[in-house]
């Protein structure tokens, strides 16, 4: 972090999803070290105290399943409460898995879209109306969605998981359409692959063929979830002021051809 921005969001109230793990954990943790009050919610408990812990106090932390709306809208509801009102939202809870398409199960279904689909939907749903007061105050309110390059283009063995990033991807360009006229920014990231607990626990099928695999995971090896952190905590500043419904891909050029 350089002395520039050190600071940069002091006095900000911001409202994290996914943060006991990944690149959850990371964004917390940098936002809360240039001056962020963070609110940061997880399903993982000790994940979370972690988390807190590691921000030396300066995170609060809320268990919260985002699969369910009402458990969303009383996350906000708490993090409000907390913070005295809400300028940042970032939906970064996520979950993957490698499977055949004719093989998924609904079950499995309904919990990937619940987690990347309803979470990022319910969050930003009950979060608006804080993040427009915010604006209204005369701060510059953001809404942060994490994508994923599997949402921009197609890969196999993951029909599921594109579907989601891609409806992430959609929903942050809508957003962004219906709140033109107001000083809300909505602004999404699309990483590649990135060496988390996600990554690393990942399972393909035993019989996959690699070779439909190998075409999308990259030639410059995995990312750091610092690496995303630092772009999440310039598109969320003021710096950014000028971005607004774009996906920004860090993916190490994985979609650019």
């Amino acid at each position: 972090m350089s002395d520039q921005s050190a600071g940069r969001y002091a006095g900000k109230r911001v409202l994290l999803t996914g943060a006991a793990s990944g690149i959850g954990r990371a964004v917390t943790l940098r936002l809360a070290s240039e001056g962020a009050r963070v609110f940061a919610l997880d399903i993982d408990e000790a994940g979370l105290a972690a988390t807190a812990k590691a921000a030396a106090g300066q995170v609060a932390v809320r268990r919260c399943d985002v699969t369910s709306a009402a458990e969303c809208r009383a996350a906000v509801e708490a993090a409000v409460g907390e913070l005295g009102g809400l300028d940042v939202l970032g939906n970064i809870a996520g979950v993957a898995r490698g499977e055949h398409m004719t093989e998924v199960t609904e079950s499995a279904y309904r919990q990937m879209m619940g987690v990347n689909v309803d979470g990022y939907f319910f969050m930003a749903q009950a979060a608006i109306p804080h993040l427009l007061a915010s604006g209204e105050a005369g701060n510059d309110p953001v809404i942060v969605n994490i994508a994923s390059n599997a949402g921009l283009i197609g890969q196999a063995y993951t029909v599921v998981y594109c579907m989601t990033k891609g409806a992430v991807v959609q929903l942050t360009r809508a957003l962004a359409m219906e709140f033109l006229k107001s000083p809300l920014r909505v602004v999404g990231i699309a990483p590649g692959g990135v060496e988390t607990g996600l990554v690393h626990g990942y399972q393909m099928p035993a019989d996959v063929d690699w070779d439909l695999v190998m075409r999308y995971t990259g030639a410059r090896g995995l990312a750091q979830p610092d690496d995303i952190a630092n772009l999440f905590a310039f598109l969320a500043s003021d710096e950014a002021r000028n971005i607004h419904g774009t996906v920004v891909s860090s993916d190490g050029g994985m979609t650019a051809g």
